[in-house]
């Protein structure tokens, strides 16, 4: 859990370093952050001895603190520079990075130093492929160790197609994840914006965050040609990065021969379809306003990144059903993306259609299948078991937020956006909106959602029974 502590104390010398050439008043808050963060990472690698071997329940404690470490930690220089950050708001916007959630309670993005504002970017950035993962590239020695964690850290869905060695998978997506983000960064360049920009929105982006550096998010620029590379470098995070490597190195099992992909795909068009008629009959945009919008809001909301051109709170209530049940979707396993992610639901129809079979002829054998390769039924389970308590985790915070007298269409949203990681929903924090409303117990509430959502909860419920069992 160290070596967390020094990766985020990397980022945050470099944001100190920003500050300092730029003489910004936000140079100390995230010097003594690094700094602290820096110590607290070398303390632990000198005074405990070297450890050969973990099981199964402490790569879990490992992941799961690990997450929580890293938000403490990104919350210091938050905390440190004051202004809109109490406690509440920089643990809330900490969590919201890490996780690439990219819900925010800032009122003036634009007022932040440009340090600081790297510092955000850099949380998504750290958080997009996982904290963790980075960790264990890096890890010397510790073969046993990587593997142990690594269960952990990436859902059994995510290896039916894509069966490789811990380590191999984890330098694979590490490449993929840089390459798309110099790739975008370079492209984003080339089309107006300035290299802090780029830089930044090329972090949000793959890791499909939401954090930009202005105040109006991408509706700052107008420029379409952005707007299409953006959604463009969405869709792409939002697919499975192992299958994107195979894709790039011309192996047969790729983006194109996956038919979860392809379906996938085809609800994502359908979406558009519906919404750009939707807004063409009731709101009188054109063809070609309400295809540039439509397009854009649902790869971003999709795909969790959660970037806005406009406001969707005007749109009409059928665009919005949409976009909410995408909230709930999102995208794919193997991707930056958080959400129930489409496999899921893709293999929840597929089990559906074989108890079907099993009903209509209780003598038949029927294998429950994705993209050829046979499903076990163990994986099965859990899925339906992690579909039941997404939702049931929804349906209470929803419940919560509405005992804090929140209204209807906040709470119900926040809940879904915050569990999902997606960031924007509709109400008080619809696109162009904020979280800074939110009652303090909220955002607590709120931030442990965006944590359960990012850690896939199953591994945080494997946890607490754990510690409950343990101390029985």
């Amino acid at each position: 859990m160290s070596y967390v502590l020094l990766f985020n104390a990397l980022f945050l010398f470099i944001s100190a370093g920003i500050s300092f050439f730029l003489h910004e008043n936000t140079l100390m808050p995230l010097f003594i952050s690094a700094l602290i963060s820096a110590i607290g990472g070398i303390l632990p690698i000198v005074l405990i001895g070297k450890i050969d071997d973990i099981n199964f329940r402490e790569g879990i404690a490992i992941s799961v603190f690990g997450w929580i470490l890293a938000c403490l930690a990104g919350a210091l220089p938050f905390i440190l520079s004051g202004g809109e950050f109490t406690l509440a708001n920089a643990i809330f916007e900490s969590m919201s990075g890490f996780t690439t959630t990219g819900a925010s309670i800032l009122q003036n993005v634009e007022g932040l130093s440009k340090g600081l504002l790297f510092w955000r970017a850099s949380t998504h950035f750290i958080g997009g492929i996982g904290v963790i993962l980075f960790v264990l590239l890096i890890l010397p020695d510790a073969k046993s160790i990587r593997a142990s964690i690594y269960r952990t850290e990436v859902s059994g869905l995510s290896q039916i197609n894509f069966k490789m060695r811990a380590n191999k998978i984890i330098r694979i997506l590490s490449i993929v994840y840089v390459s798309l983000t110099i790739v975008l960064t370079a492209l984003l360049r080339i089309q107006g914006m300035s290299f802090f920009d780029s830089v930044c929105h090329a972090f949000t982006t793959i890791a499909t965050g939401g954090f930009s550096t202005k105040n109006l998010s991408i509706a700052f620029y107008d420029n379409p040609g952005i707007e299409i590379t953006l959604t463009i470098f969405m869709y792409l995070s939002s697919l499975h990065f192992g299958l994107l490597f195979l894709t790039f190195t011309g192996n047969r099992n790729n983006i194109f021969t996956s038919r979860v992909i392809r379906a996938y795909t085809g609800t994502i068009v359908a979406g558009i379809l519906l919404i750009t008629l939707n807004l063409i009959i009731s709101s009188g945009y054109t063809w070609v306003e309400g295809l540039r919008h439509a397009s854009f809001q649902v790869v971003s909301i999709t795909s969790t990144t959660g970037i806005a051109t406009l406001d969707t709170n005007s749109w009409p209530l059928f665009s919005k059903i949409i976009l909410i049940y995408f909230s709930i979707q999102c995208a794919m396993v193997g991707s930056t993306s958080g959400g129930i992610k489409f496999d899921r639901i893709y293999l929840f129809f597929a089990s559906l259609k074989n108890r079907i079979n099993l009903i209509r002829h209780p003598q038949g054998v029927y294998l429950t299948k994705m993209n050829g390769n046979v499903v076990s039924q163990e994986l099965e389970s859990q899925t339906m078991a992690f579909i039941i308590l997404y939702m049931l985790i929804f349906f209470v915070v929803t419940l919560i937020l509405s005992a804090m007298n929140i209204d209807e269409t906040t709470a119900i949203t926040a809940s879904i956006a915050t569990l999902g990681n997606v960031g924007p929903g509709f109400g008080e924090i619809g696109s162009l909106g904020n979280f800074s409303g939110m009652p303090d117990a909220a955002k607590y509430l709120l931030s442990v959602n965006m944590l359960l959502g990012r850690l896939e909860i199953l591994n945080v419920i494997t946890l607490l029974v754990i510690f409950i069992k343990k101390n029985q």
